[in-house]
């Protein structure tokens, strides 16, 4: 089986936003949901949930965002 970068849906408050996807990516987006309910033997209710968890882990591995905002703090702090 795969090891996705994501894991099971946590709960947390959440912020509306309208957003549209290509066709192609939305198929994508439910194939994965459909890998992801095999691999943690949980159903994903909606896939468009699995959005913020990938907008997130993807944000988390990107070191030169990860270099901009420590810089950014590192400026406001001086």
């Amino acid at each position: 089986m795969a090891k996705l970068r994501i894991g099971a849906l946590e709960d947390d408050k959440p912020v509306k936003v309208t957003l549209e996807l290509p066709a192609a990516v939305h198929r994508e987006l439910l194939a994965y949901a459909e890998v992801l309910a095999q691999e943690t033997g949980r159903p994903v209710s909606d896939p468009v949930k699995l959005i913020s968890l990938m907008i997130q882990r993807f944000m988390a591995a990107d070191r030169g965002f990860a270099r901009a905002r420590h810089a950014k703090k590192t400026q406001r702090l001086s």
